[in-house]
């Protein structure tokens, strides 16, 4: 069977929260339904939650199948041989209208040990703040469990942890153990591993519609969190037409293309690329053909191609796996 190399974009999976608002409608037109949509999967191969494909010849195929018939074309020579048939990235847009619960992701070998899943290492780029909008990431000074526990006791977490005013255009790189929360009035595009695992550490005694709190996992925390400080906001160039380095860790690098133009680019086939569209709108071209996207757009590439010309006026993103 032949690979039909083009670039494909997916349904969105598009996930009721507590937290949630209408601007991933307002802003990108995704097709919500409900006004607590907190996120919308882009591009996911979480069991249960596998993202099938919107376009083109692929339409209606979901990623697993694609993978298990095509994975050196799609994923890449090198991310196949270290993942197998398993797509190991994430990629989400959120819209935080209330602020998310203060939560931790642990590390490779906590989250195989204990859910046998991979660890949640992620980035965020704000792509929308309200005025005063804040993001919650780490400790204000080295802490410890015991000041963790007690804090959770005399509610008063929100004193430990640092607190930083968020701007669009930011961007933060979350390593696993690293405490954090998206606060109200943020729309975030967020890159992660392929991973559902979080622990809820605190959620401001918040009710749901029921008037039932929501579970928390204060015991899993403990042994999961970074109690060391942290530099998680990361600066980054804005040269254009070229890729800018944002982020370069073992699961995802990223890279910020400011598009006003033409951008080429070139490939190996050892990883996919997969491009996020934070504002604008761009053309795609590859042989002969021309494809076209919009703010709110995420679109994978398979590995199989080579080479592409960008055109347009954008921002994007543009992540693979070094």
């Amino acid at each position: 069977m032949e690979f039909k190399a083009y670039p494909l974009q997916f349904d969105p999976i598009l996930k009721e929260r507590i937290w949630g608002g209408t601007k991933l409608k307002s802003m990108f037109n995704k097709p919500i339904t409900s006004n607590i949509t907190g996120e919308s999967w882009e591009l996911s191969d979480v069991k249960g939650d596998v993202s099938v494909v919107s376009n083109g010849d692929y339409q209606g195929k979901s990623l697993t199948e694609l993978l298990e018939n095509f994975p050196d074309e799609l994923l890449g020579t090198q991310v196949h041989e270290r993942f197998g048939k398993q797509f190991p990235l994430l990629f989400k847009y959120l819209d935080a209208r209330e602020d998310l619960s203060i939560q931790v992701h642990p590390n490779d070998e906590l989250a195989k040990e204990r859910h046998d899943s991979f660890g949640k290492t992620e980035m965020w780029y704000v792509m929308q703040a309200d005025p005063n909008a804040r993001i919650i990431v780490g400790f204000e000074h080295k802490s410890s469990p015991e000041q963790y526990l007690k804090s959770l006791e005399d509610q008063t977490i929100l004193g430990l942890l640092h607190t930083v005013k968020a701007q669009k255009g930011d961007v933060f790189f979350l390593e696993t153990g690293t405490v954090h929360a998206i606060g109200a009035g943020l729309v975030i595009a967020e890159i992660q591993q392929t991973s559902d695992i979080t622990y809820r550490i605190y959620d401001f005694n918040r009710k749901d519609a029921n008037g039932n709190t929501r579970e928390l996992h204060v015991d899993l925390a403990l042994d999961a969190i970074n109690y060391d400080l942290t530099e998680t906001q990361k600066e980054y160039t804005r040269h254009p037409n070229q890729s800018n380095g944002m982020v370069e860790c073992p699961y995802f690098t990223t890279n910020f293309i400011p598009l006003d133009g033409e951008a080429e680019v070139h490939k190996d086939g050892a990883s996919f690329t997969v491009y996020m569209c934070m504002e604008g709108t761009f053309e795609i071209h590859i042989g002969g053909e021309k494809y076209h996207y919009k703010t709110g757009d995420t679109l994978l590439v398979p590995a199989a191609i080579h080479a592409l010309n960008l055109k347009g006026k954008a921002e994007l993103l543009e992540i693979y796996i070094s």
